[in-house]
């Protein structure tokens, strides 16, 4: 039987353990690294080499990386000042470094345990399920003496992450000008997913929650829209997308700026460089559309203070903090959550 958020809470961990996606960091590592990532999956070679022109547009480099190693610095500074003192690792999932590599320098380092970060805020099975699919993948690859790895909870009502997304949507508001700002829409944006994995986990109900708890600080409305679709066109998908929302608006008229808040992000990588300040940038300056685009949280204080806070809940058993109402949903990333499309959820007791 898996252990309750509480029973786990006071465990002993020695080290914390970031894992991100991952990105290539020149022009050599773009179609090696898309390989990884879409490794299993039945997409066509022409969609895995129109992909690779988005990270060529940026001379093959993705910002992921560099972002998740800002990160580290900061939570590493964070936990320094205020703890838990942990030693950082990070790994990725689709390119270095790797999971499974990290994994073997933390057996190296005499480490036993440790809690793992996954930078997605929402529950679903590529954001949650997979994370876990991918440690346990890894520590088999490893082998024996292989550390153990917990992951923390997601967290799309924590204040700290509510609170940061809230802070940028304001700054972007406080660009447009005072006459038009009322005016102006405001899109929250999260990547799409098959509306068959939607099925199978919180991801939209927590996405829903968290933009209206954004909304509700800065007592405006906003909209749930979505991006990067990808997959087979006969294949559905999370609806609406950006574009379409916006050129809908504008058939409308009088549209003359708007707002989009990528909060399905944590940090500016290539499906917000691209996909927003590349391409629906390029639609808003065809319709004469001013667009202010929301930064995502990255480095923010109460973000970073927010990790630590998912620490602290299984190192000193304080209390979960949540804004919202769904905590019962995938809050502490039990053994059924997030099930793969077309696969059962695992049972309790069961690994992934």
């Amino acid at each position: 039987m898996m252990p309750t958020p509480d029973s786990r809470a006071l465990e002993a961990f020695d080290a914390l353990l970031v894992i991100s996606f991952g990105g290539p960091e020149q022009i050599e590592d773009v179609v090696p690294f898309l390989e990884n990532v879409l490794r299993g999956k039945n997409v066509p070679r022409e969609r895995l080499l129109e992909v690779a022109e988005h990270y060529y547009h940026f001379g093959g480099k993705s910002p992921l990386n560099g972002q998740t190693r800002a990160l580290i610095a900061a939570l590493a500074s964070e936990l320094k000042a205020r703890g838990p003192v942990l030693p950082i690792y990070w790994g990725n999932r689709n390119w270095h470094p790797m999971l499974a590599d990290t994994l073997r320098q933390m057996r190296a380092d005499g480490i036993h345990k440790a809690l793992a970060f996954a930078t997605s805020a929402f529950g679903s099975y590529s954001g949650c399920r997979q994370y876990r699919e991918d440690i346990e993948r890894a520590r088999a690859e490893v082998g024996p003496g292989a550390p153990q790895v917990e992951k923390l909870r997601t967290f799309h009502d924590h204040p700290g992450f509510i609170q940061a997304m809230a802070g940028r949507v304001h700054d972007a508001l406080g660009r447009i000008p005072a006459g038009s700002r009322a005016s102006a829409p405001l899109f929250f944006t999260a990547h799409s997913i098959p509306i068959s994995m939607a099925e199978t986990s919180p991801y939209v109900a927590q996405l829903e929650e968290a933009c209206g708890l954004v909304s509700q600080i800065l007592g405006i409305n906003g909209t749930l829209v979505y991006q990067s679709r990808s997959g087979a066109p006969t294949q559905p998908w999370l609806e609406p997308d950006i574009c379409d929302a916006i050129r809908q608006l504008h058939a409308r008229g009088g549209l003359t700026d708007v707002v989009v808040a990528p909060i399905g992000f944590l940090s500016d990588h290539m499906e917000v460089v691209y996909d927003l300040d590349t391409q629906v940038a390029a639609l808003c300056q065809e319709l004469g559309v001013n667009l202010f685009r929301a930064g995502t949280v990255g480095l923010d204080p109460a973000f970073v203070e927010m990790v630590r806070e998912l620490i602290v809940e299984r190192t000193e058993g304080s209390a979960e903090r949540h804004s919202g109402l769904l905590r019962a949903a995938c809050a502490s990333c039990g053994p059924d959550c997030c099930a793969a499309p077309g696969r059962p959820a695992i049972k309790s007791g069961e690994t992934p």
